[in-house]
């Protein structure tokens, strides 16, 4: 725990959804919901707007679209976040030489290590110039907390959001930690939550009067002890320029034991779904699918399976996890059901936009098939049939993704089916453009990359 708040957290506003909004004008101040848009399909991320009706990221797009009907559905367009991610992370590398990045929108920073002064008035001025280069470079917002340690930082980006700054003192944090939810200190998710809820520890100075013997024999040595520690405000935690992750995983644990076949396959496949967005957001693939079940009577079962390559496509998550399913009994019911993704790498630039259509197409589930079609196996090593015409054209145009049309300019689909594509017209920089409808085959119609926020700036296509 430092003397001073030169630990930076920035967490970048809404972004994938307020990237949309920044290159479509008509979108702007109106709801937008970005994420998976198939039966399957989950929120990645929504704006403030959509946000006013419920919404929120992992929500199933189902449940999104039955709170915000009016709100714009997007598929993700990765590569164009990418580009965005590599300018922000180039202004804070501009900060410090200690930069851990956690996902594309969000990082520590060690202004110490920078060399900025320990006042607050210097440290202080650092966060405010850093969120006035964010937005003159890309055309977005992020917001800045500023504390003594790594926890407290974050907790304070989250207050200050959107767009905003918070400064934690350094000495005030039992005071300011005390009444918040034990669910504010790091690690402790949903399950965990409810356990200790069950125990009786509700808020954070719960915790400290159960004390870390309670804690202990609740949550086992290491996890008691650690929370402990967070609850008194005491964090460590360095900031890591090289993150050495090893996997990536999700998992839930259900209030009643799941007994039904095919609710446990769905719940397996809505994970995969969730850990491949945050493979995504890490921003890496992985070659080994890890399949965890606990069963009704506490007995944990792990199956995996090493494909033949890295991979961060949702169907392959997908249909991998369900193939390891198929090796677990669940006679009995199942407590909890995990996916993950280890053996991860790095994708290089042009792995990463030779597939990014694929990738992006298949995250967009079966909305992105044309009526009646049947979604092709993608497991490793599957080949599926040739599409017919008809499907390609379909499969084309996601909604959201960037099109030129040969008379009308560049635009971005609003939709697409029974063999029409409706697009509309506009630009970064332009007003809100017309909309118009044309043939799914229009020779004039092509996909295109997206362009920059900023006049000058980057493209989806450049980072």
């Amino acid at each position: 725990m430092r003397a001073a708040p030169t630990i930076l957290h920035l967490d970048m506003d809404a972004f994938f959804a307020a990237a949309e909004q920044a290159s479509k004008p008509s979108l702007r101040g109106k709801p937008v919901v970005v994420g998976g848009l198939g039966p399957r399909g989950v929120v990645a991320t929504a704006s403030y707007e959509a946000r006013r009706f419920g919404v929120h990221s992992a929500m199933p797009m189902a449940q999104a679209r039955r709170l915000a009907p009016n709100a714009a559905y997007l598929v993700p367009r990765f590569a164009f976040y990418r580009a965005i991610s590599v300018q922000v992370m180039e202004l804070l590398g501009r900060l410090s030489p200690l930069v851990e990045p956690l996902s594309l929108d969000e990082a520590f920073v060690d202004l110490e290590a920078g060399g900025v002064a320990d006042d607050r008035a210097s440290v202080r001025a650092a966060g405010e110039r850093l969120r006035r280069d964010i937005l003159a470079t890309t055309g977005l917002t992020g917001s800045v907390g500023l504390a003594g340690s790594k926890m407290l930082a974050k907790i304070a980006s989250e207050e200050a959001k959107p767009d905003g700054l918070v400064l934690i003192e350094p000495g005030t944090e039992r005071e300011l930690l005390g009444p918040r939810s034990v669910r504010i200190i790091p690690g402790i998710g949903p399950a965990t939550g409810e356990h200790l809820r069950r125990a009786g520890i509700v808020t954070v100075t719960d915790v400290v009067e159960a004390g870390e013997d309670e804690l202990v024999r609740i949550l086992g040595r290491a996890h008691g002890a650690s929370l402990y520690r967070m609850a008194l405000g005491h964090d460590d935690r360095p900031v890591v320029a090289e993150r050495d992750a090893k996997s990536v995983s999700v998992e839930d644990t259900f209030d009643v034991d799941l007994h039904d076949r095919l609710r446990i396959r769905l719940e397996v496949e809505r994970l995969a779904e969730r850990c491949v967005a945050r493979l995504r957001g890490s921003g890496h693939s992985g070659r080994t699918i890890v399949l965890k079940v606990r069963r009704y009577d506490f007995s944990t079962l792990t199956r995996s399976e090493t494909l033949r390559g890295p991979t961060d496509d949702p169907v392959v998550v997908r249909e991998a996890a369900g193939r390891l399913l198929e090796l677990v009994d669940t006679t009995g019911g199942v407590r909890l059901l995990g996916v993950g993704v280890s053996g991860l790498a790095d994708y290089t630039q042009e792995d990463l936009f030779a597939q990014a259509e694929a990738r992006e197409a298949a995250l967009a589930g079966e909305a992105a098939l044309p009526a009646g079609a049947e979604e092709p196996a993608a497991g490793a090593g599957a080949a599926p049939a040739p599409p017919t015409a008809t499907e390609t054209a379909e499969r084309r145009w996601a909604a959201g993704h960037d099109v030129r049309h040969a008379e009308y300019g560049a635009g971005w689909v609003q939709g697409s089916g029974v063999g029409r594509v409706t697009v509309r017209f506009e630009e970064p920089t332009s007003a809100p453009g017309r909309v118009r409808t044309f043939p799914v085959d229009d020779p004039d119609l092509e996909p295109s990359e997206p362009l920059p926020l900023v006049p000058g700036g980057a493209t989806g296509a450049a980072a």
